[in-house]
């Protein structure tokens, strides 16, 4: 009985060993995020105000991730933004695919047709910045306010073209408003993004540019032609006060457009906590700080509870317009 003991004993340690030996000849399963790139997907053209604050942000992203994390932006423009958006809403939960969402056309589109994805789509992982809008027309146009666009627009129906990032964007919205509010009647152009907006007004294309106030600064630094007639915020920006805001001049209302960040929804609980975690520091970071500055980003971060919150509340507002005041059909 002791031998045969002995021989299961030998036996079993010989066995264990070779199992040792097998596993040692194994590749190491790497661990997320080092074992392939993250995809970042920006739902408008590269230029654009959220490609811009992407791509001063990532690099801060990679850093406090750690362990060699490496981020590839990929831009996936048009429906405006429907494309985008939808990518990041169906692609696999596995932390290899999160992107930026931006208000309201994440919330307006799911209103005004079947869209492929919903609110419940996403883990909300943060918001970057919050940018309201402007209105620009090219230097050389005769309007210099807003009062004198409402009527040039009244004495030319239909004939001020105004460019926007699309269909219930931001900035077609803040058209809508202004059309509402100014007692006018304007023709929407969407464009893809809004640099292809800024093509367009500094080419004389069109009468007006629908852009935010980012955006438009960026474009200023950098010689565009523009000149941009107020800030549709409670109160005027730091970064641009010498502009009136609309409701200085007696249009009384605000739009703006928070851009955050998610993933599809299901993320592993470890895989969401890190993301969270790096990009928080990675807003918060005093080099990203100062990038943002520079790129006359309005830095506003939300912990994506809060997010998530501002968001949904975006969606009862936006459902009540849509009732008064249907996009499409403008």
């Amino acid at each position: 009985m002791i031998n045969i003991r002995r021989r299961l004993i030998r036996f079993a340690s010989t066995l264990l060993a070779g199992l040792s030996l097998g596993y040692a000849h194994l590749p190491a399963q790497a661990a997320w995020p080092s074992d392939q790139p993250i995809n970042l997907i920006i739902a408008y053209a590269p230029g654009g105000g959220t490609d811009i604050v992407a791509r001063s942000l990532v690099p801060f992203i990679e850093k406090h991730l750690g362990d060699g994390a490496k981020i590839n932006i990929l831009n996936r423009p048009g429906a405006g933004g429907g494309i985008g958006f939808a990518a990041i809403a169906n692609a696999a939960p596995d932390g290899y695919t999160i992107g930026f969402i931006n208000t309201p056309p994440v919330i307006t589109i799911p209103i005004e047709r079947n869209a492929a994805w919903t609110l419940s789509s996403f883990d909300y992982l943060g918001n970057i910045v919050d940018d309201p809008g402007t209105f620009c027309v090219h230097q050389e146009s005769p309007i210099r306010s807003l009062v004198e666009l409402q009527n040039f627009a009244k004495n030319n129906p239909k004939k001020v073209t105004v460019g926007s990032t699309g269909v219930g964007s931001d900035d077609h919205l803040a058209m809508l408003m202004f059309e509402r509010t100014a007692g006018v009647s304007l023709t929407h152009v969407p464009f893809k993004g809004s640099s292809e907006t800024r093509t367009a007004i500094t080419g004389k294309h069109i009468t007006v540019a629908a852009i935010n106030v980012g955006e438009a600064l960026q474009y200023l630094k950098s010689g565009s032609p523009l000149r941009c007639l107020g800030q549709m915020t409670a109160q005027r920006m730091s970064m641009a006060p010498d502009w009136p805001t609309f409701r200085e001049q007696g249009f009384a209302f605000e739009m703006a457009s928070l851009r955050g960040m998610a993933a599809p929804k299901g993320l592993p609980s470890a895989i969401r906590e890190r993301l969270t975690r790096a990009i928080e520091r990675a807003a918060n970071d005093p080099a990203f700080k100062e990038a943002a500055e520079r790129a006359f980003a309005p830095v506003r971060f939300l912990a994506p509870s809060a997010y998530e919150a501002e968001i949904r509340a975006g969606d009862t507002v936006f459902r009540q317009l849509w009732k008064e005041m249907p996009w499409t059909d403008r």
